[in-house]
């Protein structure tokens, strides 16, 4: 018979999956940054591209048309190594993190397949990263919030000894 480590747990998670959240979070907000760095280019290199004297200049529609779905693109990795650790921790519910990894999926594959468009697949990823960043803040202020709780009760636990220990 092995004897697991004795490791101190808040609400069944230990140091290790709390520390893989974490990370999974700061992959998310790396991921929330190309979000907002695609929706600035597109709209930087759009409003240059359409000044009359850039129409014709090629490499600003390209980088006015493709940065954007190139940045957004490389957040679907992220997004989906996210959605694992979710899953895996349970920190959403399943059918939630399913059901938004199999939309996006779906509507980017069809789209990409049938429609010769990736843009409504790529916006629908956009809304998957936001979901899952709320998720993570939710499961951090849960966790600060027990935090406090057992400061709390420690300190009224003080409180109440040295009341019983002094003289009237």
């Amino acid at each position: 018979m092995t004897n697991a480590p004795n490791q101190s747990t808040q609400y069944g998670f230990t140091p290790l999956a709390v520390t893989r959240i974490k990370g999974a979070q700061r992959v998310n907000k790396i991921a929330v940054y190309l979000i907002y760095a695609a929706i600035f280019a597109f709209m930087v290199f759009g409003t240059i591209a359409s000044i009359k004297m850039f129409h014709d200049n090629q490499l600003l529609y390209r980088l006015f048309f493709n940065l954007p779905y190139v940045l957004i693109a490389l957040t679907i990795p992220m997004t989906l190594y996210d959605a694992f650790i979710i899953y895996r921790y349970r920190l959403n519910q399943a059918s939630m993190v399913i059901m938004t990894i199999g939309v996006s999926s779906i509507i980017l594959i069809g789209g990409l397949l049938f429609a010769d468009t990736a843009w409504l697949g790529l916006a629908s990823w956009l809304g998957v990263a936001f979901l899952f960043k709320v998720s993570f803040k939710r499961f951090f202020d849960f966790l600060e919030v027990d935090d406090l709780s057992e400061t709390t009760e420690e300190t009224s636990m003080d409180i109440a000894t040295d009341l019983d220990n002094k003289p009237l």
